[in-house]
């Protein structure tokens, strides 16, 4: 066990998700009454790093809960480009935990200028966002010491699946919510699954997943190369045979972020198939066989946040200080 303080705030996470979802249940049930009165034809999600790999969460699970396609912005169309986007009927979801980036504020006002209704997700609640945005959702994750975000990226998804539960009155997520925090702790009580003799030697991974266990790979992927020096790329497990495949030959280490939903089977068979080409395979798994479906990926995550603290301690690196990297990233 590590003592860093990733590790730390990470094994905060099922808290602050407890003390979030009672938090902003009012104003996620407001939130919720306006997206049913408005209606809107496509959810355009706005971030940068991390928060764009929670972006990609989002889009799997408004597009599978609420059937409205969604999609990743490129900040750059705005602040680089200048140019301004036909948004009437839209919805735009802005995350960010500090809200203080030059392009994500732009994206924001070009956002709300062309008509679409914004809401943020942000850590920082003093953050200029809030006088962009037609309304707020707080992540209440609290100060985040370590540059490698943990708890924050949690607690992005937990107010992505709130939100979305509450605007499709989706009942029986909002009842599996509730046990959401329990079902974190019992995975940070949990074995390690990505230890550092696992992968001894390795300095290239792929990190395969498949649906919302993609979009979590993606976030695995990140945290690989920022803290551990790890050169990692994650991909859809379909995508994946579609020609990197044959990177597998080479002795490739495989990550499989293994989710148990509707994508489970299709997903095992692409990660039988690697396994017979001959790759390395550690296997991230949930603990909790009866979650809901769309939480068990947070579970899946959590375990990883943990794991990857120790292995860039057994490597010699300090996860919360990468080097060359600040807590808040401001782009143009």
């Amino acid at each position: 066990m590590t003592q860093t303080i990733m590790e730390i705030e990470a094994r905060q996470a099922p808290l602050i998700i407890q003390n979030q979802l009672r938090a902003n249940q009012v104003q996620v049930q407001r939130i919720g009454n306006k997206l049913r009165d408005i209606k809107p034809t496509m959810v355009m999600i706005v971030g940068r790093g991390s928060s764009d790999h929670a972006g990609v969460f989002g889009k799997y699970l408004i597009e599978i809960e609420a059937g409205i396609p969604a999609f990743s912005a490129a900040p750059s169309v705005t602040s680089v480009y200048g140019k301004q986007l036909k948004l009437e009927h839209a919805l735009v979801i802005v995350i960010s935990q500090s809200g203080r980036s030059p392009d994500i504020l732009a994206q924001a006002k070009m956002a709300k200028s062309a008509g679409a209704y914004c809401i943020a997700l942000v850590n920082d609640e003093t953050s200029p966002l809030k006088d962009i945005v037609d309304d707020i959702l707080p992540l209440k994750a609290g100060e985040e010491r370590s540059v490698a975000a943990t708890k924050s990226y949690l607690a992005t998804l937990s107010a992505l699946l709130q939100l979305t539960a509450y605007w499709t009155h989706n009942q029986v997520l909002i009842s599996a919510l509730e046990r959401l925090p329990q079902s974190m702790q019992d995975i940070i009580d949990s074995p390690a699954q990505l230890t550092p003799q696992s992968i001894d030697g390795v300095m290239n991974m792929v990190v395969l997943g498949r649906g919302l266990g993609f979009a979590v790979a993606k976030e695995m992927a990140l945290k690989l190369k920022e803290v551990s020096s790890i050169h990692a790329e994650a991909f859809s497990s379909a995508e994946f045979l579609h020609g990197p495949v044959t990177l597998v030959e080479q002795g490739l280490a495989i990550l499989n972020s293994a989710v148990d939903d509707e994508s489970a089977d299709s997903h095992q068979k692409q990660i039988d198939e690697v396994e017979q080409r001959g790759a390395l395979l550690i296997h991230l798994r949930q603990t909790e066989i009866d979650i809901h479906p769309r939480l068990a990926s947070l579970l899946v995550l959590q375990r990883f946040y943990l794991d990857v603290a120790d292995v860039a301690v057994s490597r010699g690196f300090n996860p919360d200080e990468p080097k060359g990297l600040k807590k808040v990233t401001r782009t143009i």
